[in-house]
C-alpha cells in the first residue's frame, strides 16, 4: 500500500510536508502542492479518510439526501449537482429516504459521522428531532422542499404559481370541472401546488375539494387509482392537472389503458417534462421545471457556503416554472361534444 512516506521519499521532503500539501495547508507553496499531487497520482496514493477524520479534517464528500433516485426529476438534479461540485473538487454521495423520516435520520447520521463537507437535503414531511440536531453540525441547504425547523437556506420552485398557471390554462379554455391529482399537503411542495390549483378555481363554480386527490408524491400507482376514481365520479372532470412527475406517469398509463382519448375525451396537464412526455399521444401539455438551472445555482452557492463559512444567514432562491403547451389540452366544447358522441355510441351498442 502506497503511503505518504513513499511520496516524501520520492520528492526528498518530509512526510509532514507531504501531509500538509495533501491537506491544502496554506503554509505549503503552490509549486510543492503541485509536485506532491503529481507524484501521488503517479504512484497510486489514496488518502486515508479515517485518518483525516481523526485529525478533524472534513472529507471532500457532499451528501445529497433525496426521496427517490428513480424519479427522473431527482436524477437530473443529482447529475447537475454532481457536475457542479466535481468542478469545485467535491464528490456527491447519494442517499435515498423514500420519504421515510427514520431512513432520513440514518442517512444523515452516516454522513455526519463520515465528516462530510456538507449536506444538500430534500427533507421528509416531518424530520426527526435528532436529524435536525445532526444537520446543525455540518453546512447544509434545503432543495425543493423548505422546512423552517431545518433552517432558512433553501432553493426551490414557485410551486403555487406553477399550478395556478396550469389550472388557469384550462379555465381559459372553458373547463369548469377540473380534477387535481397531487402529492400530500403534509409536504411544503404538495401544499403549495394544491394552493395554486385552488386559487385558479373560483370562476369555475366547482366545489373546491370535489375533484381533488392527494397521495404519496412518488407513487405512480396512486396516480392510476386516482384517475379511475375521478373518471367514475358523478361530476366527471373534463380536465385533469397533475402535481408530481411520478403521478403524471401513472395518469398517462391509466388513460392509455382505458382508451381515454386526449384531448377529445379529457384534457390533461402534467408536471415535469420527462423525455417521453413530449411524444406521448398528442404531446403532453405540462409544467416545465428549471431543473438544471436550479441544481447548478444551488451547487455553486453551496460551494461558496462551505468554503467561506457564511453560517446560517438566511438565503432563499425561488425559480419560476413554465407551462409548456402541446396537444393534450383543448377547449371544453370540443371535449364535451366528443364525450357526448362517445356516450351515444355506447348506448346504441
Amino acid at each position: 500500500m502506497v503511503t505518504i512516506k513513499d511520496i516524501a521519499a520520492r520528492l526528498g521532503v518530509s512526510p509532514s510536508t507531504v501531509g500538509r500539501a495533501l491537506a491544502d495547508d496554506p503554509r505549503i507553496s503552490a509549486a510543492t502542492k503541485q509536485k506532491v499531487s503529481e507524484v501521488a497520482e503517479e504512484i497510486g496514493y489514496v488518502g486515508n479518510l479515517a485518518a483525516r477524520m481523526m485529525r478533524g479534517v472534513s472529507s471532500n464528500l457532499v451528501g445529497f439526501v433525496l426521496p427517490d433516485i428513480r424519479n427522473g426529476f431527482y436524477a437530473t438534479i443529482a447529475h447537475a449537482l454532481s457536475k457542479c461540485l466535481q468542478d469545485a473538487g467535491y464528490q456527491l454521495a447519494l442517499s435515498e429516504t423514500e420519504d421515510d423520516r427514520m431512513a432520513e435520520l440514518r442517512n444523515v447520521r452516516e454522513l455526519v459521522s463520515s465528516n462530510v463537507a456538507g449536506i444538500i437535503i430534500v427533507p421528509t414531511a416531518k424530520p426527526h428531532r435528532e436529524t435536525l440536531r445532526l444537520l446543525k453540525m455540518r453546512p447544509h441547504v434545503q432543495l425543493l422542499r423548505g422546512d423552517a425547523s431545518i433552517g432558512d437556506q433553501w432553493f426551490g420552485i414557485d410551486d403555487t404559481q406553477a399550478l395556478f398557471d396550469a389550472t388557469e390554462h384550462l379555465v381559459e379554455r372553458g373547463h369548469k370541472r377540473i380534477g387535481y391529482i397531487g402529492g400530500t399537503d403534509a409536504l411544503p411542495t404538495g401544499a403549495a401546488r394544491l394552493k395554486g390549483f385552488l386559487r385558479a378555481l373560483p370562476l369555475t363554480g366547482q366545489d373546491r375539494e370535489e375533484l381533488v386527490e392527494l397521495g404519496s408524491p412518488g407513487e405512480a400507482n396512486f396516480g392510476r387509482e386516482a384517475v379511475r376514481r375521478l373518471l367514475a365520479h358523478k361530476a366527471r372532470p373534463t380536465a385533469i392537472v397533475a402535481g408530481t412527475v411520478q403521478m403524471t406517469q401513472g395518469i398517462l398509463e391509466e388513460l392509455h389503458e382505458q382508451g381515454v382519448r386526449v384531448p377529445e375525451d379529457l384534457s390533461v396537464v402534467g408536471f415535469g417534462d420527462e423525455l417521453g412526455f413530449r411524444w406521448w399521444g398528442p404531446g403532453l401539455t405540462t409544467v416545465g421545471l428549471p431543473v438544471f438551472e436550479l441544481a447548478t445555482a444551488c451547487g455553486l452557492w453551496f460551494v461558496h457556503r462551505m468554503r467561506h463559512s457564511t453560517g446560517e444567514t438566511p438565503y432563499r432562491s425561488i425559480s419560476q416554472a413554465s407551462l409548456i403547451i402541446r396537444g393534450s389540452t383543448a377547449p371544453v366544447a370540443k371535449a364535451s361534444s366528443a364525450t357526448g358522441r362517445a356516450s351515444r355510441r355506447s348506448a346504441t351498442v
